[in-house]
């Protein structure tokens, strides 16, 4: 494998972005219709526009959320499914990319291995591990005044995999969802699915329509929720009103629902979560133990799943899908032998357990010679990182769209160059007050955060270093918010 490094560029882009998926191409956008005078780039390590909905090829891979809010604001979202097919969200990804001449401005196949700043310079120095179409490498150089990080917030590399006993002894296929293979032949096949969250609800319906039998293996359950595959009143809109104009009302509709809902979610848990047992009792008859989807939490506490037209309950109801709760003792050359000392019998396992947290996209980062620990710095408003300058992080809502963060972040950015721009700033650095008491970023007990809790960086007890989950909160705080408050440093 030949590699050379190549050498400095004399002149510095003004934004690099970090990643060509949702967040990114959004970003690009922002910057192309707010500030056409940036020279910008996106370093994307794959080489495919996607992010998330390239990587994932797994059967019935689809949208946790409704797309009125995941899609942007500026491209309405035409499709009949208001929870979509991971194709579909690519393609919308990839026109969106080609429609705003952004496609122009990524490299593919651009890995950021480290971002260093520079005070005296006032700039970032990226060195990006390339790879060719052929698997030749080489190391690049690129500078930056900002640097805007869309990689999302786990490795793609690798998943959250744990090793189960005796896993040797399976004679049968072990897959994860996040490193499918394409050729996966699951007809008549008895299929076991490891997991409870999204990525399990998705699997074992989609698997159901072919397999000999599916089972949703879970230590605990998840709540789980029946959600249209289509959205009648953003159709009704479609038919009397101009699209954008119906694609507005529909997005605002969602977000102030989903708000509605989540509220009394947190202040009437015990309420809400029989309203949640009642629909699914309603969906999966009587014949089915309810237990298997009674959390031992609160609704929010995690993340809720929702499955379009109840295709889940549908599957088990008709005895195409099971679902057991119980632990894994061990592997068998035929399946998996539980604590009960049931065994269920498979051919094919798939584990989905979830994720690798990340919180710089895998990236060395450092300022000034010294190494920064993202779970030793305090978010500010949710997008940037104390005493990191020109750095924006783009990291979405976990109880609604990623999108709708997202493009506050993106907008946010444009509105910080264009101040930075008419005052002849250079530098644009939150500054921590050490009196700002710490708690954490996220509000969760899913092992996924639990597990990334020291990676993930600190929020505040007050602004503007607090993280809301809250959209029209973050609109006015962020969207008409002084940039100069106090908090931001300029030189």
């Amino acid at each position: 494998m030949n590699q050379q490094k190549l050498q400095l560029p004399t002149a510095p882009y003004d934004v690099l972005i970090i990643g060509a998926g949702l967040s990114g191409i959004g970003a690009a956008r922002a910057l192309t219709s707010q500030c056409p005078d940036k020279h910008y780039a996106i370093l994307e390590a794959r080489h495919a526009i996607g992010g998330t909905w390239d990587l994932f090829r797994y059967p019935g891979v689809r949208s946790d959320s409704d797309m009125y809010t995941l899609s942007y604001s500026f491209k309405p979202w035409l499709h009949r499914k208001a929870i979509a097919d991971g194709s579909d969200i690519k393609r919308y990804i990839e026109e969106t990319a080609e429609e705003s001449g952004i496609t122009r401005h990524i490299r593919f196949g651009h890995k950021v291995t480290n971002a260093a700043w520079s005070s005296e310079d006032a700039c970032w120095t990226v060195t990006a591990q390339v790879t060719q179409a052929d698997g030749q490498t080489e190391e690049q150089i690129l500078r930056a005044r900002l640097l805007s990080l869309c990689a999302g917030y786990y490795s793609y590399d690798e998943a959250y995999r744990p090793v189960f006993a005796n896993e040797s002894a399976f004679r049968g296929q072990i897959i994860h969802p996040q490193f499918w293979p394409q050729d996966l032949d699951y007809a008549d096949k008895r299929v076991v699915v490891i997991g409870s969250g999204a990525t399990a609800v998705t699997l074992v319906p989609a698997m159901a329509k072919t397999a000999a039998h599916v089972t949703m293996l879970q230590r605990s359950p998840s709540y789980v929720v029946s959600r249209p595959l289509q959205d009648n009143i953003a159709q009704g809109l479609q038919k009397w009103l101009p699209m954008p104009a119906a694609h507005a009302l529909t997005r605002w509709k969602n977000v102030l629902v989903g708000s509605f809902f989540y509220r009394i979610a947190r202040n009437k848990p015990e309420m809400f979560k029989q309203r949640i047992l009642q629909m699914a009792r309603d969906e999966l008859g009587p014949s089915i133990d309810i237990r298997h989807f009674t959390p031992s939490y609160n609704p929010w506490d995690q993340r809720v799943c929702a499955v379009p037209d109840g295709d889940l309950f549908h599957d088990i109801r008709e005895g195409r899908a099971s679902v057991v709760t119980d632990t894994i003792d061990q592997f068998t050359a035929t399946g998996i032998r539980l604590a009960s000392g049931e065994e269920i019998q498979a051919d094919i396992i798939v584990t989905a357990t979830g994720l690798k947290l990340n919180a710089l996209g895998d990236m060395t980062v450092t300022v000034d010679g010294k190494t920064v620990e993202a779970g030793q710095s305090m978010a500010y408003k949710g997008m940037m990182l104390s005493d990191i300058p020109n750095f924006i992080l783009t990291f979405g809502y976990t109880n609604s769209s990623w999108t709708l963060k997202a493009e506050l972040t993106a907008n946010y950015t444009c509105r910080l160059l264009r101040y930075m721009d008419r005052k002849g700033y250079r530098i644009a650095v939150p500054r921590r007050d050490p009196q700002v008491l710490e708690a954490p970023f996220l509000d969760f007990t899913s092992g996924y955060v639990q597990r990334a809790a020291g990676l993930l960086p600190r929020q505040g007890d007050r602004r503007p270093w607090q993280v809301y989950q809250n959209y029209t909160q973050d609109k006015l705080t962020i969207q008409y918010g002084r940039i100069n408050d106090g908090v931001m440093q300029f030189q």
